[in-house]
């Protein structure tokens, strides 16, 4: 009996051991199976990757303002409306404006008119200016001409006058001679006469020659009053030429003021067309706080855009997350909103800088106890496809962002600015 329950108890303390044995391997083949399931979830799921919750929706909306005050007519819009680009949003009342560009017409046709006036009166003096100088200068020209001719006569007659002279000199001495000779009877009569006869002939030629020569001095009087005249004329020509100057610089500066008043015209204009309020974008209207009847000022935000199509997701990641993080690598991104769909995109940028050091009140290291604290730097996310209509994103949701790390060819920085990139694919 003994012995019957001594191999009883081995039996059981056998049974035991086995059962511990098998105990000890299942528990080992668990953790196996569970540190091949972690690993696998990890290389799978995890390596190579980075994610974050600190990612929002975002959209570059359009903030709607007006350019001039003005009475608000009519608001054919309202929140949560799909406008397209072009569209009305906004009327204000245009009366004030219409009659700004009214005057500003009336203004421009009438410098219009004293322009066109004042063309005819600078052509018609300019003509007669001309004409009046050309007449003067010919005028005296002529006068000159004449004064030179009655010059070389004057001095053709002084010759004739020498020599008429010298004759009569001649013919009085004879006449002398022959006069004495005659009362000494040594002549006769005949020959004192002859001499008598040529004296006076001699006598008259220079008498003749003598009021040439006068008449030809008066002439000579007259043409140097006449070339005193027409050198007076003449200035009084040139003097209006420059008349004729000061009304061209009168007609430039008229001119002048014509442009103005056209640009007043198109200012006014431009002021009429800004009080129809267009959608400067395609998207859906948000934040509108203007009702008919408002009293606006320009620069106050009305309304705005938001372009729902083109929104984009920025991911607030750790600095020491974005080691590997470049360009163009793909990205998953998850709604809070819809935790059944997943949406695709890739990084298209990495600011320039942390959150920290753009904000309003960015932090001063320099001075007081500093703490080191992990900075987080915005990644602009780009979805590969707008998101559709079952699943819109809206401004602000928050997203579950992952980004796939694997392929890190990519650039850190943008090689070039948006504008640079379009130039160069033209």
């Amino acid at each position: 009996m003994a012995e019957l329950n001594n191999r009883n108890g081995q039996s059981k303390s056998e049974s035991k051991k086995r059962f511990g044995i098998k105990k000890i391997v299942g528990l080992a083949f668990l953790v196996v199976i569970l540190t091949a399931a972690g690993a696998t979830y990890w290389w799978l799921y995890m390596y190579n990757r980075v994610s974050t919750d600190d990612a929002y929706a975002k959209a570059d909306s359009a903030q709607v303002g007006s350019r001039v005050p003005g009475t608000v007519l009519r608001v054919p819009v309202d929140n949560d409306y799909l406008v397209k680009a072009g569209q009305t949003l906004l009327e204000l009342d245009p009366a004030l404006y219409q009659t700004a560009v009214q005057k500003a017409r009336a203004r421009l046709a009438q410098a219009g008119a004293d322009v066109r006036a004042l063309e005819v009166s600078v052509s018609l003096s300019d003509v007669q200016t001309a004409a009046k100088v050309e007449e003067t200068e010919a005028a005296l020209k002529a006068a000159h001409d004449k004064r030179l001719a009655t010059r070389h006569q004057l001095s053709e007659l002084d010759s004739q006058r020498a020599s008429k002279l010298a004759g009569f000199k001649l013919a009085q001495k004879d006449f002398k001679r022959f006069e004495q000779l005659f009362r000494s009877g040594s002549i006769a009569a005949e020959r004192r006469d002859q001499a008598r006869t040529k004296f006076e002939q001699t006598q008259a030629a220079l008498n003749a020659v003598d009021a040439r020569i006068s008449s030809e001095n008066a002439s000579l009087a007259g043409i140097e009053q006449e070339i005193k005249e027409a050198e007076a004329n003449l200035k009084s020509a040139r003097a209006d030429l420059y008349q004729t100057d000061i009304q061209r610089h009168r007609l430039a500066s008229m001119k002048a003021q014509f442009d103005l008043y056209q640009a007043a015209l198109e200012a006014a204009k431009l002021n009429l067309s800004y009080c129809t309020i267009a959608a400067p974008i395609t998207g859906f209207i948000a934040q509108k706080s203007v009702q008919v009847g408002d009293r606006i000022q320009p620069g106050l935000a009305l309304m705005a855009v938001v372009p729902l199509q083109q929104i984009y997701v920025e991911a607030n990641f750790k600095e020491t997350d974005l080691t590997h993080v470049r360009l163009g690598q793909p990205t998953v991104i998850e709604a809070d909103i819809y935790p059944d769909y997943v949406y695709h995109g890739k990084v298209v940028g990495i600011r320039a800088g942390t959150g920290a050091a753009f904000s309003l009140l960015p932090p001063e290291n320099a001075t007081g106890n500093w703490i080191k604290i992990v900075q987080r730097v915005p990644v602009k996310i780009s979805l590969d496809e707008p998101p559709p209509p079952g699943y819109p994103l809206r401004v602000g949701l928050s997203l579950q962002v992952t980004v796939n790390t694997s392929d890190r060819s990519g650039r850190t920085l943008r090689a070039e600015d948006s504008a640079a990139a379009r130039k160069s694919q033209k």
